[in-house]
């Protein structure tokens, strides 16, 4: 059945299953998904059904070909529809932009039940290279900077941490391994920084246990400030075992941070992280590259030498590490945060109503893309009026302008494309 014209389509997504992913009805991204009435693994005809002995771990509602949305009036696949008006759905402005009428952004639902993979995604001449190489694995050439947004309480490991705590961390006696030839753990470079993690991640197993049990085995005095790491060692080595690298590399060089609901951070392209628990919308540039080297087996990490060259070192500490929220210019009544970071492929907002409220938000440069993450409300745009309820997803035409009304309150997440200029 082919697709109309509107100003807004409800959309039909789907769940993904990993290991890191939460059980069942646990599962945020999953709840969302049934509450949706999301497809399942027969496409979009059919619906998403939890099973509580599976772990999901991410709801996808953006038109990425490995989890595409779909229109759930039609069934049809939302990227066909916007091919077929692309002026009208993406805009011209945004067309121009990017040079194509894809959505430039990949918006997801996560929960998070144990550690991600360390990762860092290419830059775009790295992943065009690699998709170039290997079109299997990277299957774009695109970069991945990202964004985080906690639902509930989120954890994670994202950028290194300055580089005079990671240098008195690596004067434990345990550590001092690590230093490459000629470094002094009171005057660490950046340089340097890159040979420890290179010489943590080629560790051999035996090494790397040894050196996990030596940690643990010193009094949590000895830690300074960074006590999370005697609390976390044990828990990160029974998710995935003591000789996995990715803990030492996590814990002794990179920011752990806990986030509330309603905090975000910003992980730049080649920026290290891990996420290790919680509920968050992730947002990214149009991209499924990733590149990992710890808290996975041996034999899915990516080459040590081509992930350290990568590297970045922005943030540099956990308050660097966050995406503080702005209030939105084109929120009426007050209701809506912006979240902007330092790309032009999405800026997110997220609104919350109390019962009886309203929000009116002025029309973006280019398509938006919305979830309902609690509650509901109605939803107008023009001369169309949609019921939002919880899990409920839609794609909105560029430029249009939204109003949201709400009798018993409702939380809304939505990544768009801003305009260039006013």
């Amino acid at each position: 059945m082919s697709t109309k014209l509107a100003s807004a389509y409800r959309l039909k997504c789907s769940c993904n299953e990993y290991p890191w992913g939460k059980t069942g009805s646990e599962s945020l991204s999953a709840v969302l998904c049934e509450k949706q009435r999301g497809y399942g693994n027969d496409g979009p005809k059919s619906d998403f059904k939890i099973d509580n002995d599976k772990a999901y771990a991410e709801m996808w509602f953006g038109t990425y070909p490995d989890l595409p949305s779909y229109v759930a009036e039609t069934g049809e696949d939302l990227q066909d529809v916007i091919d077929r008006y692309p002026r009208e759905l993406i805009g011209m402005e945004t067309i121009h932009k990017f040079g194509h009428s894809k959505l430039p952004y990949l918006p997801k639902v996560l929960s998070i039940a144990k550690a991600l993979p360390l990762q860092v995604h290419p830059n775009k001449d790295l992943a065009a290279k690699l998709h170039k190489e290997d079109p299997q694995q990277f299957t774009d050439p695109n970069h991945k900077p990202e964004i985080a947004l906690a639902l509930s309480k989120f954890e994670a490991f994202c950028g290194f941490k300055p580089l005079d705590e990671i240098s008195e961390l690596l004067r434990l006696e345990p550590l001092k391994q690590y230093l490459p030839k000629g470094a002094s753990s009171s005057e660490l470079t950046h340089d340097q920084l890159k040979e420890v993690v290179r010489k943590m991640l080629q560790a051999d197993d035996a090494n790397v246990r040894d050196t996990y049990k030596a940690l643990t085995d010193l009094p949590k005095s000895k830690f300074g400030k960074a006590t999370h790491i005697p609390e976390l060692a044990p828990r990160l080595a029974g998710q995935y075992s003591e000789e996995d690298p990715g803990t030492l590399v996590a814990l002794i060089t990179m920011n752990y941070l806990v986030l509330q609901p309603g905090e975000s951070i910003y992980i730049p392209a080649d920026g290290i992280h891990a996420y290790l628990a919680g509920d968050i919308i992730e947002c990214m540039a149009r991209s499924n590259n990733v590149l990992n080297t710890g808290f996975c087996p041996r034999a899915e990490r990516n080459n040590v030498d081509m992930f350290v060259s990568t590297l970045t070192f922005a943030p540099n500490s956990p308050e660097e590490c966050m995406l503080k929220p702005q209030a939105y210019k084109r929120s009426k009544h007050g209701k809506t945060r912006l979240f902007s970071p330092p790309m032009s492929e999405f800026d997110l907002f997220e609104t919350e109503l109390k019962a009886g409220e309203k929000e009116e938000i002025g029309g973006a440069g280019g398509p938006t893309t919305l979830i309902t993450t609690k509650g509901s409300a109605v939803l107008r745009i023009g001369d169309e009026t949609h019921e939002l309820n919880e899990g409920s997803v839609f794609f909105v035409a560029a430029a249009k302008k939204l109003e949201i009304e709400s009798e018993a309150g409702v939380l809304i997440h939505a990544a768009f494309v801003e305009k260039a200029t006013e």
